[in-house]
């Protein structure tokens, strides 16, 4: 059972850090059991699951088990931001500064996986978060693979690009992703290989040149795979109202809150 140890230079909270990854409290492949981190993968060399937890200030503690064991904690300080850098980040609005006084050991991680960020983006499109949250479900829990070692019960493998590629479109209609939203699912794991070579120079362009895949699926999915500190999810259902309420006490649109938030280039999303 391979294993690893990261201290930090300064408190973690690696909690915060994988949040955005979890597609809703009963993710079956992002669970919380106490303390612990639950998470699974399939990594090039094969599936794994992980087992985080904070065990000191500044000290994680990482278990893992199956094929992809030893990938997975080779990017496992990538995963929980240890490359992430703020560097510039001094905010002047009073709330956003008094934010990251409240938690300045906020990192911003990177999985490396794209596909596996992608494809809940192209499910959430459109819908609200908890039918997004019941479809992912449904079809990681049918489609992806047990996961290994003692995970909790229920928790599984994100299917591989193979796997998307053939789930009939039926099984789509099941779990309520409608057509579009499937035919943008099965076209990305068709370019699954050309995904693995994006960069974060070039993942924006070359996400946005797939059928489907627009500017707010784009910014979820590079600030997940690749920890981008900048890119915004223009086209939020929620967060320009939620970016107006907080900063102005009023609800706006996209096109104010990328005016209000430039001033913070390159950190708009962190």
């Amino acid at each position: 059972m391979p294993s690893a140890t990261l201290r930090f230079d300064g408190p973690v909270s690696p909690g915060l850090t994988l949040a955005p990854l979890r597609c809703g409290s009963a993710d079956p492949c992002f669970q919380i059991v106490g303390t612990d981190t639950w998470r699974t993968s399939l990594m090039r060399t094969g599936p794994v699951t992980a087992r985080i937890a904070k065990t000191a200030v500044d000290t994680v503690e990482c278990e893992a088990w199956g094929d992809g064991a030893a990938e997975f904690l080779d990017g496992l300080p990538a995963l929980l931001g240890v490359d992430d850098d703020n560097a510039g980040f001094t905010p002047a609005d009073p709330t956003i500064a008094a934010a990251h006084r409240r938690v300045p050991h906020l990192r911003l991680g990177r999985t490396g996986r794209v596909l596996e960020a992608l494809i809940p983006a192209v499910i959430e499109q459109r819908v609200y978060g908890k039918d997004a949250f019941r479809a992912w479900r449904i079809l990681t829990t049918k489609f992806g693979q047990p996961a290994p070692g003692p995970a909790p019960a229920g928790m599984r493998v994100p299917p591989s690009a193979e796997v998307w590629r053939r789930i009939p479109s039926w099984e789509f209609h099941l779990a309520n992703v409608d057509p579009g939203r499937a035919r943008t699912v099965v076209g990305c794991a068709q370019r699954a290989d050309a995904l693995d070579r994006l960069t974060a120079e070039n993942a924006v362009r070359g996400l946005r040149s797939l059928p489907g895949v627009g500017e707010w699926t784009a910014a979820e999915t590079v600030q997940r795979a690749f920890g981008d500190p900048d890119e915004l999810s223009v086209g939020d259902f929620h967060l320009a109202k939620t970016v107006g309420l907080s900063l102005l006490g009023v609800p706006i649109d996209d096109a104010p809150m990328a005016e209000l938030l430039a001033p913070l280039r390159p950190h708009r999303h962190r």
